[in-house]
C-alpha cells in the first residue's frame, strides 16, 4: 500500500537543494506573486535559508508527500504580526497537500490570531487557508519581483482553529 499521508518534520541540509529547484518554477513565482528578485541566484537562496534556519523566532517544517519533500511551511513574524506561509512545488498542486499541511501545522503552531498573505488571484492558496479556518480581514499591495508590478492581496487571520472544519 502507497503512503498517501502528508507529514510535517524539521528540515534538513538535504531539503533545501529541493527547495531551491521547487522555487525556480516560472508559473508558480507569478502566482507566489512576492518571491524573491532573482529566483535563480543559488547563493542568495542559500544564504536565506541559512538565515531563517537558524532564527529561533521562525519555525519551519518540511513538508512530505508519499515519502518525497513537497514543500515547506513557516510561522514568522512579519509586519509586527505572527503570519504562516508555505510553498508546495507545482508537481505536487491540487492534491490536498497544502491544506493537510496546514491543517497540522495550525495543530502545532498555537499563536493566534495568526496571519497569511496571498495575492487576490491566488486562488487556491485563499482556499487552502479558508478551508483551515483562516478568513479575510482586509486588502493590501506590495510589489511583486515576478510580476514586475504592485500585485493586490488579500491578509487572512486566524482567530481559532478547529480541526473539524
Amino acid at each position: 500500500m502507497i503512503n498517501t499521508s502528508v507529514k510535517l518534520r524539521d528540515v534538513t541540509e538535504e531539503d533545501i537543494p529541493i527547495f531551491f529547484e521547487q522555487q525556480l518554477d516560472s508559473t508558480a513565482n507569478y502566482i507566489a506573486a512576492f518571491t524573491a528578485k532573482d529566483p535563480s541566484d543559488k547563493d542568495t537562496f542559500m544564504d536565506h535559508w541559512t538565515k531563517i534556519i537558524a532564527d529561533e523566532t521562525i519555525t519551519i517544517k518540511t513538508i512530505i508527500f508519499n515519502g518525497q519533500v513537497s514543500g515547506h511551511i513557516s510561522n514568522f513574524e512579519q509586519f509586527g504580526e505572527p503570519e504562516v506561509s508555505y510553498w508546495i512545488g507545482k508537481e505536487y498542486w491540487g492534491q490536498g497537500i497544502a491544506t493537510k499541511a496546514l491543517s497540522e501545522f495550525l495543530n502545532y503552531i498555537k499563536i493566534r490570531p495568526l496571519f497569511a498573505r496571498a495575492a487576490k488571484d491566488n486562488i487556491a492558496s485563499i482556499r487552502v487557508l479558508e478551508k483551515c479556518g483562516f478568513r479575510i480581514i482586509s486588502e493590501d499591495k506590495g510589489f511583486s519581483n515576478a510580476r514586475g508590478k504592485d500585485v493586490e492581496e488579500f491578509i487572512l487571520k486566524l482567530e481559532q482553529f478547529d480541526v473539524n472544519q
